[in-house]
């Protein structure tokens, strides 16, 4: 069963490895740097449009993220 720390757990380390500044994250995406803190610390999960968006930053497809592959 897939689980929301799961899919948090995933996005987490898409964010680390991909070697963007959660600075530069948060500008991309027009929210602030602390948002994508508290994505990082597991704290708060972005919106759909947010997470879809966030995925294209990243470079990395939804799918992987939410464990459907």
């Amino acid at each position: 069963m897939i689980t929301i720390k799961d899919i948090q757990s995933r996005l987490r380390e898409a964010i680390k490895t991909s070697h963007i500044t959660q600075y530069e994250i948060a500008k991309k995406l027009g929210i602030t740097q602390s948002t994508v803190s508290k994505y990082m610390c597991m704290d708060k999960f972005p919106s759909l449009e947010t997470f879809a968006n966030l995925c294209e930053v990243l470079d990395v497809s939804a799918d992987d993220i939410l464990g459907l592959k």
